[in-house]
């Protein structure tokens, strides 16, 4: 069997965790165990009632132990944070092995990323030496300078128009 792909699903539009989480229902359907991990975002979204009660569909919850947003920590909170990160990364490779995963999403890695929460090289040295059959979804702004290379699909979502530039904020049901 040809070796499972590399998706990227990046930009400043909205839609990026839906497309992740749409591929990912659509593998489950096909009877794949599929492991969605969340990196900078908390657990309130609504697909995530429906999603825990699919079978073989195995749920990682971002760390959560600050409600701050990134640029209001202090550096010590950041590092804090950062620590818990790579071990909610170490915490989804072991769910992959665990639950022998044929897809993972890795939702908001890239933001992770390039907020120097997660090695890059780190992300880079598990998509090359993942297992054959481990297809694999990314989320978050923007392709870093190492997983840019060893994407297969790379798809972009442009903001032209959303309601949050003229003040709503978020609506249930909606974004979240």
């Amino acid at each position: 069997m040809e070796k499972a792909k590399v998706h990227i699903y990046c930009g400043d539009g909205k839609g990026k965790t839906t497309a992740a989480i749409g591929l990912s229902v659509r593998s489950c359907g096909r009877g794949w165990p599929v492991v969605l991990s969340q990196f900078l975002k908390g657990s309130t979204s609504g697909e995530l009632n429906v999603l825990r009660t699919l079978p073989d569909y195995h749920y990682i919850p971002a760390p959560t132990t600050t409600c701050k947003f990134i640029f209001q920590m202090t550096e010590q909170e950041k590092a804090d944070y950062g620590r818990q990160v790579r071990r909610h990364f170490a915490d989804t490779v072991e769910a992959v092995e665990k639950y022998h995963a044929k897809l993972l999403v890795l939702d908001e890695v890239l933001d992770a990323v390039a907020m120097g929460m997660l090695s890059d090289e780190e992300l880079a040295d598990f998509l090359r030496n993942r297992p054959a059959d481990l297809e694999v979804v990314m989320t978050g702004r923007a392709p870093t300078p190492c997983t840019d290379p060893l994407a297969d699909y790379i798809t972009r979502m442009q903001k032209v128009r959303h309601p949050f530039d003229q003040g709503l904020n978020a609506r249930q049901g909606v974004e979240f």
